[in-house]
């Protein structure tokens, strides 16, 4: 499996200049039709990863998402961006066509504002979700080179997984480390406080 430090922008570049672009824009699948067997499995994984990366990406205050915690190493927004550009980015080698203007060299550092960034990780899920969604067990079958690594499709779209998860942990140690607790923790921890405070009020 290639490391994922290393940088999209040379892979995805030549690909982009070699005019291998071919398919159209993906959608996002109805979630009501979710696919069977392996492949649904994959799918509830990566939603899995997108709802946390999503409600993190909310709690954060804007004004932390310049935040980071060394020189050199990427910001809040800036692991936000290159998860969403991991999403465009990485199922473009293999013919899905990304949003028009999009260039993978510069896109972790496009955009600054929390709306934005926001909208931008969202929507690229719904795109990487529903090229995966609408690509065949044939073309799954299909190679590509990603990384210097050929791959397939279906290992192309595990990176993916692997990917947004990877970056989901990090982003939940960026939030610790500013005083904010993962939304879901935080409801599960009032639940817990509520479920205990009962007791108490019936005696």
């Amino acid at each position: 499996m290639p490391n994922l430090k290393l940088s999209f922008a040379t892979a995805l570049a030549a690909a982009l200049a070699a005019g291998t672009l071919l398919a159209p824009v993906a959608t996002r699948a109805d979630e009501a039709a979710s696919p069977p067997g392996v492949k649904g499995e994959m799918l509830n994984m990566i939603k899995a990863a997108e709802d946390e990366l999503v409600q993190l990406s909310d709690a954060m205050p804007e004004n932390k998402y310049s935040w980071r915690p060394g020189k050199g190493v990427r910001s809040v927004g800036e692991v936000y961006l290159h998860v969403a550009g991991a999403n465009y980015g990485i199922p473009s080698l293999f013919g899905v066509k990304p949003p028009e203007g999009f260039d993978i060299k510069t896109y972790e550092k496009s955009m600054t504002k929390k709306d934005d960034i926001r909208k931008a990780l969202m929507d690229s899920f719904a795109h990487m979700e529903g090229a995966f969604t609408n690509t065949s067990d044939e073309d799954m079958e299909k190679q590509a080179d990603v990384f210097g690594t050929q791959m397939t499709a279906r290992s192309a779209y595990l990176l993916l997984l692997s990917h947004a998860h990877e970056h989901l942990g990090q982003s939940i140690a960026y939030a610790r480390m500013n005083g904010v607790v993962p939304p879901w923790t935080a409801k599960r921890q009032a639940a817990m406080k509520q479920s205990q405070e009962k007791p108490a009020a019936a005696k």
